[in-house]
């Protein structure tokens, strides 16, 4: 796996070319839709990252606002959207923004890394981030948590224990519901796919591609809903 703190502050351009390939089949909006219809809704976004899933978004929704703590992200996700909805640079833990505004908080990819970057306090951390969360929720509103079960998995599987873990803490803890979707990848080549994960995935996932000679990566991937 990299360093996903340094993949964040200094290798934007990478990732987007790689997530870009992700959920070829276009599984996630639909899923979205059977759980809270998307239109009219003002949605924020936590943990934007460059923009992808926030460009989904942006023209179904009545508006949408989009925080990620790293600036580099963000000035490719502006490129990406195109004045689409602004972008700020916050942390999931203090979002700039009234209280009881949003009909939807959706955060993908994103309040996992807390497992990893505060292994001792992490049930603390997402804490406070499914607090604030809250705090900008209308009564009536939603709260979406996208998070993998596994890139190469064609079967919804938690990668770590760690993520098992949370994953269950946030079921049997704080009451989110549950359901998956594949999201898998399609690369024009069997080395592009291999080029774009290894920086984010690691070495064992890219040879794999290799070996296999593989352009479409499966992916399983959980929507948590409260």
């Amino acid at each position: 796996m990299g360093d996903f703190k340094e993949i964040y502050q200094t290798q934007a351009e990478k990732y987007d070319q790689m997530v870009s390939q992700e959920d070829y089949e276009g599984n996630l909006l639909p899923a979205l839709q059977r759980l809270r219809p998307l239109q009219k809704l003002t949605a924020v976004e936590l943990g934007a990252g460059t923009g992808r899933f926030t460009a989904m978004l942006a023209p179904i929704v009545e508006n949408i606002i989009a925080f990620d703590m790293s600036h580099h992200m963000l000035e490719t996700a502006v490129d990406n959207l195109q004045g689409q909805a602004p972008v700020a640079v916050a942390d999931n833990r203090a979002i700039p923004l009234p209280s009881a505004m949003a009909d939807l908080v959706i955060a993908g990819w994103s309040f996992a890394h807390s497992i990893s970057w505060y292994p001792d306090s992490w049930q603390e951390e997402v804490g406070k981030m499914l607090a604030e969360s809250k705090r900008l929720l209308k009564p009536d509103g939603t709260i979406i948590l996208i998070e993998t079960l596994g890139t190469g998995n064609e079967k919804p599987h938690p990668p770590t224990l760690w993520l098992a873990e949370y994953y269950k803490w946030l079921e049997t803890v704080h009451g989110f519901n549950v359901t998956w979707i594949r999201t898998d990848y399609l690369f024009h080549s069997v080395e592009e796919g291999a080029e774009l994960t290894r920086f984010f995935f690691g070495d064992t996932m890219a040879d794999d591609i290799l070996r296999q000679q593989l352009t479409i990566l499966p992916e399983c991937t959980g929507i948590w809903w409260l």
